[in-house]
């Protein structure tokens, strides 16, 4: 009799893990929805900066939509430091963090081991047509939007053919445009920056 009890409940208990890993990957699969008052930002477009993000030196500028809080967020933010650490030199980097809670620069900084600019601003991800996180906006040195958009089509940022991000980088660098990417590149996976949830 102990025995089938023990066995029930172990049943049951992983069968409930089982049930919580399922739904947050069905979850996350699932694309973020587009809010009712959302605006569409186009490529051109002038953005403008709080004085935090101005950076005087004629790069451009790479905004990295993050939410500490988020996992699609935690997943990507390996590959934003890889193309941290191979841009540096000639892009500016800042990350945007897009959370209800109360995080400081230092905090982010020194959670993730980066250093770079660490804003809030909570009108910049609208100003830039950005409604989930993790999301990339590059703007040209003058502020006017290049690239807006996921890293990956890869939750986990893994398909070399599809990194948006540093196929807009490289175009910008190499002052081309960027060529026609799939509609996953404007399909939002991720946390709503409205409520900080899926």
């Amino acid at each position: 009799m102990r025995k089938a009890i023990v066995t029930m409940w172990l049943i049951l208990l992983m069968s409930f893990v089982g049930c919580f890993f399922w739904y947050n990957e069905y979850t996350y699969a699932l694309p973020t929805p587009v809010p009712v008052n959302y605006k569409n930002i186009k490529p051109g477009e002038h953005i403008s900066l709080q004085k935090e993000l101005v950076f005087n030196n004629n790069k451009p500028v790479f905004l990295h939509f993050f939410n500490p809080d988020c996992p699609c967020s935690k997943f990507n933010f390996k590959q934003f430091k890889t193309l941290v650490k191979s841009y540096q030199h000639t892009v500016n980097f800042a990350i945007v963090l897009s959370t209800a809670k109360p995080y400081t620069a230092q905090e982010i900084q020194q959670k993730f081991d980066i250093d770079i600019p660490v804003i809030t601003d909570s009108t910049l991800a609208k100003k830039c047509g950005v409604y989930s996180t993790p999301q990339a906006v590059i703007l040209k040195n003058a502020g006017e939007l290049y690239f807006r958009g996921n890293y990956n089509k890869s939750r986990y940022c893994t398909d070399p053919k599809s990194d948006y991000a540093k196929i807009a980088l490289d175009s910008l660098l190499n002052h081309k445009q960027v060529g026609k990417l799939d509609q996953y590149v404007l399909t939002a996976y991720g946390c709503s920056i409205e409520n900080c949830a899926k």
